[in-house]
């Protein structure tokens, strides 16, 4: 048996009983989820479940050390079971190559299990695996990493204060006319093109337009796009406006076609709208066939050698020929979905990654702005921090430390512990708060009555945007349905078709205006919501809605002391402060972002990650008790509006 010494257990023997009767699942099979596999079958665990919807990527593999070059493009849940099989073959593994979103892995599958170990890489996956968990009153033990910070927390329903306690700073966005119109950082560039996927193969929005904005007011008072609006309209001098989309298919995905109308067309149309180059370098318009060959020798060269292909900066002609191979291939994807299905843009993908890439470099050079690499460019669009192993694997232990004292009942022991680089005032390189995250009683998940204020601009929004921006993106819901209170009147049901007639029809349409309460509940995570609406009338390049969970904050406040030094935020989004002698004190969290994409989820002081695919909510505040889900209840049957992309690896890290 593994954890096992000549003449004895390195273990006691109450706690060696404990972990081969105990049963636990590992959600997320990547850098942190690897390392703790390792770990709980060399220390002896006997029944083990892990769950990754992920594949392996070459670039995992610095770091993966459960995968080899053999296992690129296999399930990560799967070949990290046969790995760690190796080391105790007679441990009992289930992997599930899925996403835990999904409605496979209900409330009673979660009560299956002594406790939950979350190794994820973004936002969403973790607030529906600390609802389920509160629910399903199973401990759960976050980790994250950021470079050499790594963090480990206890999450217990009614002990510690829950991932959603705390508020989450607002994800940084960016005005549209800047992405469409005047990009001057590489960032830019980035975001338009990640726009442009979802325009072309992604689920579209019409706030991701990729168009020139003719309604900036910075080109206002020109003859902004005068000629070209003469030439698109018709007869009756209107201009019949055709989606991306729909022009794009219209041409078979031609990649000459796109091309030029993107970065010739489109370019020379800005160009017409003189008063936004008053005091800026205009943008160089570039066409098929006529793009600089710099570089290409050593392209060639590279063209087998993925890693060098990553690292080295593509010239105009190479990124070209990546956008033409990659728009080829994610046509070929995209037809053979169903109808009304859709592309989800994941930076592991390797053809969604270069269409990303190749689009943001073309955009770049336009613009006379810096172009980087591949692997920049997939940094900088999946929110991430490149991961460092030896801080994987010791955050991986110290989750399975915090575990033995979970088995053991031992809560008031598993205090938040964070790992740096250098030695704090004490000389500590792993710092433990002193006590226990208390629950927030304003938390709007683990509350006893979960309730938010949602100012919204009832006049614009519509149901399906409250729906899927707010309720399912913003606040993480899965299913939900809802209903005006005191009315009775649905507004949006969970079931198939249902309320679908409320789709386009603006808030205020259905009498949800100023001062009423929506009533949320979600069967499937077993939670409900109070919303309160506070109308309010958003400004040009302002967020149709802000999300606040503390209804205090609506309140006039007396300024807050800001003198006390600041420890890098948990993975819960909180920060710890410390005294006079370097010492962390209890948590009074403050607020820290997460996003989307790739990794553990530690936030570094001072470090701002950027995300651009949630919609821009202002922090929310939210645990202690929740309504409870009874035993015999199964798995819900209801269908889950999710992204299965959601659950991926941790290794790389969303700042949160």
């Amino acid at each position: 048996m593994a954890a096992q010494l000549t003449g004895g257990s390195v273990f006691e023997k109450s706690l060696q009983e404990k972990i081969h009767d105990s049963k636990v699942l590992v959600v997320g099979a990547g850098g942190i989820g690897c390392e703790i596999l390792k770990n709980l079958v060399m220390c002896g665990f006997q029944d083990i479940e892990i769950i990754d919807l992920d594949t392996i990527d070459v670039s995992n593999l610095n770091r993966q050390f459960l995968f080899h070059k053999e296992h690129v493009g296999k399930s990560k849940a799967n070949v990290a079971r046969e790995s760690a099989l190796s080391f105790n073959p007679n441990v009992k593994i289930t992997a599930y190559h899925d996403s835990i979103t999904t409605t496979n892995y209900g409330v009673s599958f979660f009560q299956k299990f002594n406790v939950v170990l979350n190794a994820l890489d973004n936002r969403a996956a973790r607030n529906h695996v600390n609802r389920m968990c509160l629910t399903a009153d199973v401990p759960l033990i976050e980790s994250g990493t950021a470079g050499y910070n790594g963090q480990v927390e206890l999450i217990k329903r009614g002990v510690t204060q829950c991932y959603e306690c705390q508020p989450k700073e607002a994800q940084k966005t960016f005005p549209g006319c800047t992405i469409r119109n005047t990009p001057s950082e590489p960032i830019h560039c980035i975001v338009w093109s990640k726009h442009l996927f979802n325009q072309l193969f992604g689920e579209s929005n019409e706030d991701e337009d990729v168009s020139p904005d003719t309604a900036d007011p910075e080109a206002a008072g020109g003859k902004a796009g005068e000629e070209a609006l003469q030439k698109e309209s018709n007869e009756k001098g209107n201009v019949d406006r055709v989606n991306t989309r729909s022009w794009a298919q219209s041409c078979q995905y031609n990649a000459e076609k796109l091309f030029n109308k993107l970065f010739h067309d489109d370019i020379n149309y800005l160009l017409s709208m003189s008063n936004l180059w008053k005091n800026r370098n205009p943008p160089k318009p570039a066409k098929w066939g006529e793009l600089d060959d710099e570089g290409e020798k050593d392209a060639e060269n590279s063209a087998n050698d993925a890693v060098l292909r990553d690292q080295k900066v593509w010239s105009l002609k190479e990124a070209g020929r990546v956008f033409e191979e990659s728009i080829s291939a994610l046509r070929d994807e995209f037809a053979k979905l169903a109808d009304g299905d859709h592309l989800v843009w994941d930076k592991d993908d390797k053809h969604a990654m270069d269409f990303v890439a190749a689009c943001a470099n073309i955009r770049a050079q336009i613009f006379n702005i810096p172009r980087k690499s591949r692997f920049e460019i997939k940094s900088m669009a999946g929110n991430i921090i490149p991961a460092i192993a030896t801080t994987n694997a010791i955050t991986a232990g110290v989750v399975v430390m915090h575990a033995f004292k979970v088995l053991q009942g031992q809560f008031d022991k598993c205090q938040s512990v964070y790992m740096r680089l250098r030695p704090n005032a004490r000389n500590q390189l792993f710092i433990p708060d002193r006590t226990l995250n208390a629950p927030n009683p304003k938390c709007y998940v683990c509350a006893a009555k979960p309730e938010v204020v949602l100012k919204v601009d009832t006049k614009v929004v519509t149901v399906k945007e409250l729906r899927d921006d707010i309720l399912i993106k913003a606040l993480n819901v899965i299913n939900p349905d809802v209903v005006l209170d005191g009315k009775g009147v649905i507004v949006i049901s969970s079931e198939e078709g249902e309320t679908d007639c409320n789709n386009d029809k603006k808030l205020e349409e259905l009498s949800i205006v100023d001062g009423c309460i929506l009533k949320v509940d979600d069967f499937f995570q077993n939670y409900e919501l109070s919303i309160t609406i506070v109308h309010k009338d958003a400004q040009r390049d302002e967020a149709n809605f802000e999300i606040i969970a503390d209804l205090d904050s609506l309140k006039p406040k007396v300024d807050e002391e800001k003198d006390a030094e600041q420890q890098p935020s948990t993975s819960n989004g909180s920060s710890s402060k410390k005294d006079t002698n370097g010492e962390p004190k209890a948590s009074t969290s403050h607020a820290a972002n997460i996003d989307d994409d790739d990794d553990d989820m530690c936030i570094i002081e001072d470090d701002k990650q950027i995300d651009h695919d949630q919609p821009s909510t202002s922090s929310i505040t939210p645990p202690t008790e929740k309504r409870k889900h009874t035993d015999d209840d199964g798995p819900s049957t209801k269908k889950a509006r999710v992204d299965p992309a959601a659950d991926e690896d941790e290794d790389l890290i969303v700042i949160d």
